[in-house]
């Protein structure tokens, strides 16, 4: 956790935002849920890093994949090492964009719906992606949320056939963030 958290104050620092407003959070969860019928594959992981730039929407994630956990130590292990070789792709990143941030006023306490586009890179592979999320301001943070699918085959993650049937061919995305400002 150390090592993510030393990287994501370098990604931060390099990109040049000093002197902006910068909301930050190593709290964030990430759940995801490939259930099918003969199977519940759900996972939590609630060391999400992140960070939203006020001036212009900039939106950063990093999640450790093997801080996902399964309710099954068993079906963990075999998500570590048989699906997304956590051990070879140890993190996922999303780097982008609030599209319509112009429109967003953080003054204001009421849920507002954005469009979230950029690169999400997991398990080696990066692919573009648009989202919708809600953002809302309370009490000096800002709270944000977004459900969006995803593709195995799209990040070049197989399935061995003995299992096919159990995992869907999408996965279920939830992420929720509360952010705080960052003071550097």
């Amino acid at each position: 956790m150390k090592t993510l958290t030393i990287f994501i104050f370098a990604m931060i620092f390099s990109t040049g935002i000093f002197g902006q407003d910068i909301y930050f959070t190593k709290t964030g969860t990430i759940i995801f849920d490939s259930s099918t019928p003969l199977e519940t594959i759900h996972a939590e992981n609630k060391q999400v890093t992140s960070f939203l730039k006020t001036s212009d929407g900039e939106l950063n994630f990093a999640a450790l994949i093997k801080s996902f956990k399964f309710p099954n130590t068993l079906m963990e292990e075999h998500f570590n090492e048989n699906f997304i070789e956590s051990s070879q792709f140890p993190k996922a990143v999303f780097k982008g964009k609030i599209l319509n941030w112009s429109e967003i006023d953080l003054s204001s306490s009421e849920e507002q719906s954005v469009e979230i586009e950029g690169e999400l890179t997991l398990h080696g592979v990066t692919k573009r992606i648009t989202a919708k999320a809600k953002l809302q301001q309370q009490n000096g943070n800002i709270n944000g949320s977004s459900e969006f699918v995803v593709s195995a085959e799209d990040f070049n993650i197989k399935i061995p056939a003995l299992v096919r049937d159990k995992i869907a061919k999408v996965v279920n995305v939830t992420v929720d963030v509360v952010y705080e400002r960052f003071e550097q």
